[in-house]
């Protein structure tokens, strides 16, 4: 199962770590974030290297759908109400600063990775959400964004009709394994550099030890349990993607789509191809059956397809992936300062669905941080925020999640568990994997981690 930009990029193999070392800054994950992170460290001056306990991007990066927006979903119009408009203003203006960052950095290294400016469409097919949709529009022009409601009728290139949308305009994608291809040729980086343990300020791998000024998690989700107590304050949310080609696909679209309904869906092309995405649930949460007009069917890969099938009958599926997103109660990244008792390390978590800008955005932020430079933006971003009215539905709901997940794996003596904090796991059929629906860890049939939190290949 591989991205259709894993089939089209092959990556530069880096070496393991041969010696202990001191350096001002290591970063700890080699996905965008990392790569980001570590670019802009070096760009201003700093020492930095790179530790992937695999390879470059081998982890969520390579299975994105790697548009660089500010258009997040229904966010604005709820952010004002419950984080007020200065927070959600700054939120608005860090993502409208990392779209342009990225076009300085592509056209400064001369980076070829199919970047293209797009409006992105927020759109429904059901009439009674376009009040949401107009909302919606007016919040983000309040905040600066270019944002203008679509009337259905004027959104005439998806597969079905559509009752209204929301246009952002100077929105962007590209291809993500292109472009790390060439900014990771500039840094030092260590693959298949696993790290076990962070204490103070050494960072503990499987062979070695390093010794640095400044420790960033870039990890997708980070793995020290205490301090910070991230388990508490996100949990992580799988989505799914087909690349399609044929008659009847079209290879290109005037922008980009996603869909604020249940179950909907989300459109952007590439070269040549167009790729689908949907069905998200909670990592973990399987077996819900989904009753449709053409029978019953499970999340995942193969409802998605039935979906895609039913809008384009001759497509051929090319290729399939699904990515795995951290999904913080308050709908805000955690980007910054990992925890007020270590002032030495930071974090870049809780991207959401959104992990091209977010990975900017923590670029922008913690470098400016580790180089004493204040950034506006930190403060929006800050893991030491307590935003109690945005988040507390979510957070009841992911404590009872965890708590049953728990339960089960103590009193169940039968059910594998997950080696992170012990949750049951769940079979995922669709990717042969078990699933920590707590968590959001994921192992192979045999036991292999493939997505943290959790750090050793064993199952309980």
């Amino acid at each position: 199962m591989k991205s259709i930009w894993s089939k089209s990029v092959k990556l530069e193999k880096r070496e393991e770590l041969a010696d202990d070392l001191r350096v001002q800054n290591v970063v700890i994950g080699a996905g965008i974030a990392g790569i980001l992170i570590a670019y802009l460290l070096q760009e201003k001056g700093q020492e930095v290297i790179v530790l992937e306990a695999r390879e470059v991007a081998s982890g969520q990066t390579k299975n994105t759908t790697a548009k660089i927006t500010s258009q997040h979903g229904l966010i604005y119009h709820d952010m004002i109400n419950t984080c007020g408009i200065e927070r959600a203003k700054g939120y608005a203006r860090a993502n409208e600063t990392a779209i342009q960052l990225y076009r300085e950095i592509i056209t400064k290294e001369g980076i070829d990775c199919q970047f293209e400016q797009l409006p992105s469409f927020l759109y429904s097919t059901k009439e009674v959400e376009t009040k949401r949709l107009k909302q919606e529009a007016h919040a983000a022009r309040m905040l600066g964004i270019k944002a203008t409601y679509k009337e259905g009728e004027e959104i005439t290139e998806l597969p079905f009709e559509v009752a209204g949308a929301v246009r952002f305009d100077d929105q962007a994608q590209f291809h993500p394994l292109m472009f790390i291809c060439e900014l990771a040729k500039k840094l030092t980086i260590y693959e298949h550099t696993k790290v076990i343990e962070v204490d103070d300020y050494m960072v503990i791998t499987d062979r070695h030890v390093i010794v640095a000024d400044n420790i960033i998690f870039a990890t997708h989700y980070p793995f020290p349990i205490l301090p910070g107590y991230y388990f508490l304050r996100q949990h992580q949310s799988r989505s799914y993607a087909l690349a399609l080609e044929g008659e009847g696909v079209p290879k290109r679209l005037k922008g980009m789509y996603f869909s604020i309904d249940k179950d909907g869906l989300s459109f952007r092309h590439t070269k040549g191809e167009l790729i689908i995405g949907g069905s998200t649930h909670r990592t973990g949460k399987y077996g819900a059956k989904k009753i449709t007009e053409h029978g019953i069917d499970k999340t995942g890969f193969s409802h998605l397809e039935q979906k895609v099938k039913n809008c384009y009958k001759k497509a051929d599926i090319i290729a399939k992936w699904a990515a795995q997103d951290c999904m913080p109660h308050d709908k805000i990244p955690f980007i910054g300062k990992f925890s007020m008792r270590m002032e030495h390390w930071y974090v870049a978590t809780g991207f959401q669905k959104w992990g091209m800008t977010s990975a900017m955005v923590s670029a922008m932020i913690i470098s400016d941080c580790i180089t004493g430079k204040e950034n506006s933006y930190a403060k929006v971003f800050s893991p030491q925020r307590f935003l109690l009215k945005a988040g507390i539905k979510d957070f009841m709901l992911d404590v009872g999640e965890s708590v049953w997940g728990l339960t089960k794996g103590v009193f169940a003596p039968k059910e594998k568990c997950c080696g992170h904090m012990g949750c049951a796991l769940v079979w995922n059929e669709d990717e042969d994997t078990w699933d920590c629906p707590c968590h959001g860890s994921r192992y192979t049939a045999e036991g292999e981690i493939v997505d943290g939190p959790a750090q050793e290949d064993k199952i309980r």
